[in-house]
């Protein structure tokens, strides 16, 4: 009889972990392109090409405004390291697809853990110059200190990743985040988000304003 049990529990045993390896992983969620709760506008100091620039490699960004995190203040021209988490070019069957994470940031005096991802949000705009504005302005958090953004006429400031001939959107002086062209957003099980685009191979240059979010994406308002 306890034979019996112990063949009957082993079985069992057997089972459920034959479920959980079969268990299919939760397949990414579409997310809105909402306003990020916490952003941070970043300018990158290398340049990033999906398929081309390999998963895993690390990257840094400076900071252009300053950013509020938990009652911190994450200054401007701090510099943001992450690593690139997903890199596909695009195929005649497949979409492109980017992801890049921000783990730390620093500057001079400091540092501070935090959790950004890519969005596809960034200014069609840069900070002025503090030497043409009659000397430096002041930091302010993220979301006042947008207005300190200014229109920057050069075309190369604009997106770089391959959009065929169709324009992107136009430069504006209201110092407004802008979405990306035809460039949708995923979100894994786990919280991870990955841009995607089924037009052209994604590209991040260092002469534009992206926009990376803190804890995700807030609803839009």
């Amino acid at each position: 009889m306890k034979t019996i049990v112990v063949a009957r529990i082993a079985i069992a045993v057997a089972v459920i972990a034959t479920s959980l390896i079969t268990q299919p992983k939760p397949a990414p969620q579409k997310v809105a392109q909402a306003v990020p709760a916490i952003e941070f506008p970043v300018q990158m100091q290398q340049n990033v090409t999906a398929g081309k620039t390999a998963v895993g490699t690390r990257v840094h960004a400076k900071l252009v405004i300053a950013t509020l995190v938990k009652g911190k203040v994450i200054p401007e021209g701090a510099i943001l390291l992450g690593e690139v988490t997903e890199s596909v070019a695009k195929s005649a069957t497949l979409p492109s697809r980017l992801g890049i994470l921000m783990d730390s940031a620093q500057w001079k005096n400091g540092s501070a853990p935090i959790k950004a991802y890519l969005t596809a949000w960034y200014y069609p705009v840069t900070m002025p110059n503090p030497d043409a504005m009659g000397g430096p302005t002041a930091s302010t958090p993220s979301g006042a200190g947008a207005s300190k953004l200014t229109r920057n006429r050069d075309p190369s400031a604009q997106p770089s990743f391959d959009q065929g001939p169709e324009p992107l959107p136009e430069s504006n002086d209201s110092g407004h985040r802008v979405l990306m062209k035809d460039v949708e957003s995923t979100r894994s099980s786990e919280g991870a988000v990955t841009l995607s685009s089924s037009r052209s191979t994604l590209k991040l240059d260092k002469a534009t304003t992206y926009v990376f979010a803190a804890d995700g994406l807030a609803p839009a308002r």
